[in-house]
């Protein structure tokens, strides 16, 4: 998943010390740990709203996910990046943000604590990531007992947890550049997506390549659509620009 790699685990146990809690047709439902194994979490509605007001350090909002056909929410740039991420991910068939609540009880000071992951995602093989977006320096004593729990349920389930930080600048800034052609709209003429694909069979600097098909204004949001699809590919660990060399691919 882009860095992010779900992995096959065993069943889930019978016994947890943990409760799960999500919503179904706008109730909440809570049941212990194992249940969440038949749950589609990637098509859940959140758990809990996105506030906004005036003064917050966050900046909520709602992203169009090309793989879901719906928005997906956050509460910061940050999640906002990894749903990015998440969207341009092949391995990725379906995400979904504050997909539940996690319940337990603090072995320390014996009082029950809940916890709202960032991110669900659910991988083409049909496993199951938990997500949560925080940078390393920014992880006090409380949220790490919860991260801390958190995976601990993942690992019961079968799933994988990762704490997730910043992405790396350049590759988020490529990524968020094509993330504005990921409409289907921009992909709609398949004779045009033949051309554009057949003239990049062997890599070639994009914007003058992009010319020799047409008029870049209309070509190139065609190639940029492209490469975010993967019929298209270039290396973005380097900033995309009028020379970035595109080629053909098969696959992402």
């Amino acid at each position: 998943m882009g860095g992010v790699q779900v992995l096959r685990g065993g069943a889930p146990p019978e016994v947890s010390d943990f409760d799960l809690a999500w919503l179904e047709h706008g109730d909440e439902v809570r049941k212990p740990l194992g249940y969440a194994a038949d749950v589609a979490f990637e098509d859940v509605a959140p758990v809990r709203d996105f506030p906004s007001y005036r003064g917050q350090r966050h900046f909520p909002g709602l992203y169009w996910s090309a793989t879901m056909g719906r928005h997906v929410g956050f509460e910061s740039w940050l999640e906002r990046d990894h749903a990015i991420l998440m969207d341009f991910d092949p391995q990725v068939v379906g995400y979904a943000s504050q997909p539940f609540w996690l319940f337990w009880r603090d072995e320390a000071s014996g009082r029950g604590r809940s916890h709202a992951p960032d991110f669900f995602a659910r991988a083409s093989d049909g496993t199951g990531l938990v997500l949560d977006c925080r940078p390393a320096d920014r992880v006090d004593d409380r949220s790490a007992v919860a991260f801390a729990a958190m995976r601990r349920a993942c690992e019961q389930l079968g799933w994988t947890y990762r704490l997730a930080g910043e992405i790396d600048a350049v590759r988020v800034a490529n990524l968020r550049w094509l993330a504005g052609y990921r409409h289907p709209r921009y992909g709609e003429s398949d004779g045009l997506n033949a051309a554009v694909t057949a003239a990049f069979a062997v890599p070639a600097p994009l914007v003058a390549q992009a010319a020799s098909v047409g008029d870049p204004l209309q070509i190139l949001p065609v190639v940029f659509h492209l490469l975010w699809c993967g019929r298209l590919a270039a290396d973005l660990s380097y900033p995309l620009s009028d020379r970035t060399l595109v080629s053909r691919s098969e696959e992402r």
